[in-house]
């Protein structure tokens, strides 16, 4: 999280492994070694809100519009891509890179423009070929460019056979803008630290502002759509084909209402809701959390060995006992870093994204860490999580992340008795997970203090589009719990509910059904009968 608490329950991003039903991050993540386990051992002030920026609000436009007729018309150059010699099980040679010219600011063509990273994985059967589909792995921050490189085979079958496979990365990400505001020693301790300070989230917005002030105000949600429509067009489709994960589906749905009669074959998995303000939504997803973390101590109770001992209506208190005493007795680890409390409830959070499958490594790494008194494996799960490789660097996502919410709106914050009545519904519905900082559960990312402000506010997004919609929604998801799922569906207006019975966050990857009727979908245009339910694998 952005005050005092790692990003630890923002909607994840979802790398091209979770297609394959795992998660992980971009870090030095290690699976923790079994341990025998022989017996278990044992808010920050808001600072003054400066004066903000306006955020150019930005009428809907397109293909029609004099202005963007240069955007819409180019070529793209495609190219093989470099490999990277860091990746010796993938040889991304056989891709195709190449950049997107748009508009900075869409009221503004000619005052400057953006070069939209894009890589294409071309169809198998170029004789069946069925256009482009666009992929958004969430975040917001993630990188489309890499879920497409990091595994070129992961959309193989009937989906990739069909159709070219396209990733790019939107405003502020990775090969299109990157934001990276703190150096690495100071987002070390920014990340971490058990005691953040008054000023934790001004010290990240006005290094933003210092390095990034002309690109802070564009790179919104909203222009990223409209990214994608120029995209769209480059790449010779008459409507957009689209498979968005978890923060994905807010970008289709904002396309959708931008763009209707574009609209071709949309999935959206992990539903977030647009017509939630942040800190409700916060708040619901922080219950999501408290929920998979009961579930996860509950099962952990039944199996052996395991740290949180044998009575599963005790095992979450146990465990967030031991989270939040680290806080004053906090762990060393090998290298010479420490596991703060912040810190470790973060690699814990990041597990339970990855459902039942994840659950063994998690109660493997927190025998270490409880009984052994060795947090390297729980760091270990941090680091990947916050994007922090071996060599101790830090990708750009979680600026991107506080960045990108910021500019859609997320300025407004209760105050007073509103303030109040937040953090008495966050302590009733998650008071495990927000005890340890609910200022920082509440102000996810904390745009208070941020430069910039948009008009963007919450709001049910009414779709005129004619073709269907499918809304993939999971039961057991923490991150985006399945209620937004029925939300959006509904709000949608032309939407079909996909659902999948299990833990976890999306669905795509943790079931063979879903993603048979998904790529149906896609592929031939079948919608899912209204009411499916699918196992998970």
């Amino acid at each position: 999280m952005i005050t005092g608490i790692s990003r630890r329950a923002l909607p994840a991003t979802v790398a091209a492994a979770l297609l394959a039903g795992c998660t992980g991050g971009g870090g030095g993540t290690t699976a923790a070694p079994s341990a025998t386990t022989t017996g278990p051992t044992s808010s920050p002030s808001a600072t003054p809100t400066p004066t903000p920026t306006p955020t150019p609000t930005v009428k809907p436009t397109g293909a029609n519009d004099p202005a963007l007729k240069p955007f819409y018309g180019q070529q793209i150059a495609w190219a093989p891509c470099q490999d990277d010699p860091k990746t010796t099980k993938v040889d991304e040679s056989v891709l195709q890179c190449a950049t997107l010219k748009v508009p900075l600011d869409y009221t503004a063509p000619d005052a400057g423009s953006l070069d939209v990273a894009v890589v294409r994985n071309p169809a198998t059967k170029q004789d069946q070929r069925a256009g482009s589909l666009l992929v958004n792995p969430g975040g917001p921050g993630g990188s489309g460019v890499a879920m497409v490189k990091g595994d070129p085979t992961g959309f193989d079958g009937p989906l990739h056979d069909r159709f070219d496979m396209i990733g790019f990365d939107p405003r502020g990400v990775a090969g299109t803008s990157p934001l990276n505001c703190l150096d690495d020693q100071a987002r070390d301790g920014w990340v971490t630290t058990d005691e953040p300070g008054a000023d934790h989230g001004k010290q990240l917005a006005d290094a933003c502002q210092a390095k990034y002030a002309k690109v802070l105000p564009f790179v919104s949600t909203r222009n990223t759509a409209r990214d994608m429509d120029v995209l769209r067009a480059a790449v010779g489709d008459q409507k957009l084909n689209y498979l968005g994960m978890s923060y994905g589906t807010y970008l289709g749905s904002l396309y959708a209402e931008e763009f209707p009669d574009r609209v071709g074959r949309l999935v959206l998995d992990g539903a977030t809701t647009p017509s939630t303000s942040l800190v409700q939504h916060n708040i619901e997803q922080q219950a999501g959390f408290e929920r998979a973390l009961k579930a996860f101590a509950a099962d952990c109770a039944g199996k052996d060995p395991c740290p949180l001992g044998k009575d599963p209506a005790k095992a979450p208190q146990k465990l967030a006992d031991f989270l939040d005493g680290l806080k004053d007795k906090p762990l060393k680890t090998a290298k010479g870093r420490t596991l703060t409390a912040n810190a470790a409830w973060t690699g814990v959070i990041s597990q339970l994204y990855g459902g039942e499958k994840a659950w063994t490594n998690l109660r493997n790494t927190l025998g270490w860490a409880m009984v052994r008194g060795k947090g390297d494996y729980l760091l270990d799960l941090t680091d990947g999580y916050n994007g922090r490789d071996r060599d101790g660097h830090y990708g750009e996502s979680a600026d991107a992340y506080t960045a990108i919410h910021c500019a859609d709106g997320a300025t407004d914050a209760p105050a007073g008795d509103q303030l109040q009545a937040a953090l008495t519904d966050l302590a009733a519905k998650a008071p495990l997970v927000s005890k340890h900082d609910p200022t920082a559960a509440l102000f996810d990312p904390d745009c208070r203090i941020w430069p910039y402000r948009s008009t963007e506010k919450p709001h049910a997004i009414k779709s005129a589009a004619t073709a269907p919609i499918v809304v993939v929604g999971t039961t057991g998801d923490p991150a985006t719990p399945y209620a937004w799922a029925e939300k959006l569906t509904a709000e949608l207006g032309n939407a079909v509910l996909l659902t999948r019975d299990g833990e976890g966050h999306t669905a795509y990857g943790a079931s063979s059904c879903i993603r048979g009727a998904v790529d149906t979908f896609l592929v031939d245009g079948t919608v899912p009968t209204a009411g499916t339910h699918c196992p998970t694998d």
